[in-house]
């Protein structure tokens, strides 16, 4: 294991797949929290791309928190 400390801030990236959308549920249940909207762009071949932004609660602004 790593000494390395946890970051505080990920952004996820990926098609706009059953996969993407896994990876998403699996920070969530892994304690990160829903860090603005979702992104998504549509290349010129029509592909569709997602990005979601998360953070650790305690890194959450205060304005923020509930």
């Amino acid at each position: 294991m790593s000494d390395a400390p946890k970051k505080a801030y990920r952004y996820l990236t990926g098609a706009d797949d059953v996969e993407f959308c896994q990876r998403v549920s699996d920070a969530l249940r892994d304690g990160w929290v829903l860090y603005g909207p979702t992104s998504l762009e549509v290349d010129a071949k029509g592909n569709r791309h997602c990005g979601q932004a998360l953070v650790l609660p305690e890194f959450l602004p205060k304005d923020l928190k509930n």
